[in-house]
């Protein structure tokens, strides 16, 4: 007998063998009736994502982040050139919902000639984070783009050492997210410590909330802002699981908890039950630490927030910063029914709550921070004429990194070893690399933001009003955001100081710097 024949026999006898136990099994109708090729129908159900990326979607049809906008960040990251030829993918005629920005044919700013110019410019906070309420450690943040909460855990070290380097590369602030701060966050990027309802990384052997512990780690690394993290868009109102298998001694030592032990987070916090003992316990820390403290949340019933307003407009306490996360966003695992529709949608959620704040007069007292898929420029520009002073950027940041959107992020399989605790999937991920990547991407987005104002005849981006955009409603009809979302005039504007200032800042700011290399235009 050949060494061919012996082959084919054994590949027979090996379908054989697959049919025999396709017939017996009782798992998968599918199989019993058509043994052995039913078996591609999963295989091809499995490799579905990846044939719809690659083979069959069109450049504006995948979800969350389309062909288009994944080249848009690669490309930024890279310094490559990110720019698009022939026109528009998007079909605006037909598109409602569609924002259109308004250019001025004449404004106070006036724009550059050169497509790489400001690039390296500094675009900080129009608001000082923590400066109307007075807080020993107020500063007014240098990027108003900065990189939004992703847990050590639920992204590799590596990627978080990447990302960190990258906010030190950049300027820029990390959160880091409710799984406590990690080695990986000490590269030099300067850190916003969220604490969840675990309280990771400041609770006591009992998991309860260590008001000294939470002191000693402040003091120990460049944590500039504490966030108390209500909930997010991608599992509002649920608490976090992270398997035994996955809880290393690393992250044990990061949240304080036994290594190898299930890591469930509680849906709720135990150190306050309302709005009134919510603003007492961020009162407590902010006089305890001198930090700026604010609140992060994902937008449902609006009782809370109307609560939360009238206590601050009626006691002297409050945050001094609001992140609302928007249900499209979310890089944590989550059930369907939460990932697809708990929780409103970040423009009509931040409007809601931006107006309840503006209705108590008190949106110049707090520093308003948007999450969800605000990483894109057009997206970011609608979110600052809306009134974000700055926004977070979090998937658009991994994808920056090396992120395929191969949407394994809960099987601890991603392949490009961002999302992952395998060792091997996540070696391949050099730090040094892609952290020059993350602070590119993150450059080139302020760099975008900035030409966008001045089209729009400013000087920067959160001078931008919802005036200035319109929403299409069809084919032949449109509507001033502010109109939308039913802004009274003057709302979603910094105060006529913090405009000042922002003018003064950015009118005295150094042009130039390195630039990555200008796109090469094609006529």
């Amino acid at each position: 007998m050949t060494w061919a024949t012996r082959a084919a026999a054994a590949g027979l006898s090996a379908l054989a063998g697959v049919a025999a136990r396709d017939l017996l099994q009782r798992e998968h109708t599918l199989l019993r009736n058509f043994p052995v090729i039913g078996h591609a129908r999963y295989l091809l159900e499995s490799v579905g994502p990846e044939l719809r990326q690659y083979l069959v979607a069109g450049n504006n049809e995948e979800r969350p982040f389309t062909r288009d906008q994944r080249r848009w960040v690669y490309a930024s990251a890279k310094k490559q050139n990110n720019y698009f030829g022939f026109g528009t993918d998007n079909d605006l005629e037909y598109t409602a919902g569609y924002p259109v920005i308004n250019h001025r044919t004449f404004g106070r700013a006036v724009p550059t000639t050169h497509v790489q110019a400001g690039h390296d410019t500094p675009l900080p906070s129009a608001k000082v984070l923590g400066g109307p309420r007075g807080r020993a450690r107020a500063f007014r943040p240098e990027s108003v783009v900065n990189i939004s909460a992703m847990s050590f855990g639920s992204l590799s070290g590596r990627a978080v050492e990447s990302l960190n380097r990258g906010a030190a590369l950049a300027g820029c602030l990390q959160n880091t997210g409710e799984g406590g701060l990690s080695a990986h966050h000490r590269h030099g990027g300067e850190l916003v410590f969220q604490i969840g309802t675990a309280y990771f990384g400041c609770r006591d052997e009992h998991g309860r909330f260590d008001l000294a512990r939470l002191k000693d780690l402040v003091a120990s690394a460049p944590v500039r802002a504490l966030e108390v993290k209500l909930s997010q868009g991608a599992k509002p109102g649920l608490g976090g699981v992270l398997p035994a298998a996955k809880v290393s001694a690393e992250i044990a030592a990061a949240r304080g908890v036994p290594e190898g032990v299930d890591c469930i987070s509680p849906s709720r916090h135990a150190e306050f039950s309302d709005a009134d003992s919510l603003l007492d316990w961020v009162e407590l820390l902010a006089t305890e630490t001198g930090l700026p403290v604010g609140i992060k949340a994902a937008v449902g019933d609006m009782a809370f927030w109307r609560e939360l307003t009238e206590l601050m407009a009626t006691t002297g306490r409050g945050v001094d910063f609001v992140t609302i996360d928007g249900g499209e966003g979310g890089t944590g695992a989550a059930p369907l029914i939460f990932t697809d529709s708990v929780s409103l949608p970040f423009q009509l959620g931040f409007a809601r709550v931006y107006s309840t704040f503006a209705r108590a007069g008190l949106q110049e007292q707090v520093t308003f921070i948007g999450g969800g898929k605000l990483g894109l420029p057009d997206n970011a520009i609608v979110a600052f004429a809306l009134g974000c002073d700055l926004v977070n950027v979090a998937r658009e940041a991994m994808l920056a990194i090396g992120c395929i959107q191969a949407q394994k992020c809960h099987t601890d399989t991603c392949p490009t070893g961002v999302a992952t605790q395998n060792p091997w999937l996540s070696h391949g991920l050099d730090p040094e690399l892609k952290s020059v990547r993350a602070a590119t991407y993150i450059s080139t987005l302020r760099r975008d933001l900035r030409k966008v104002a001045e089209a729009c005849g400013v000087e920067h981006p959160g001078l931008i009003d919802s005036t200035s955009v319109e929403i299409l409603t069809g084919r032949t009809a449109s509507r001033p955001l502010a109109e939308v979302y039913e802004y009274e005039p003057g709302w979603g504007m910094p105060s006529p100081a913090d405009q000042a200032e922002i003018v003064r800042l950015m009118t005295e700011a150094p042009q130039g710097g390195s630039a990555p290399p200008s796109p090469t235009a094609v006529g």
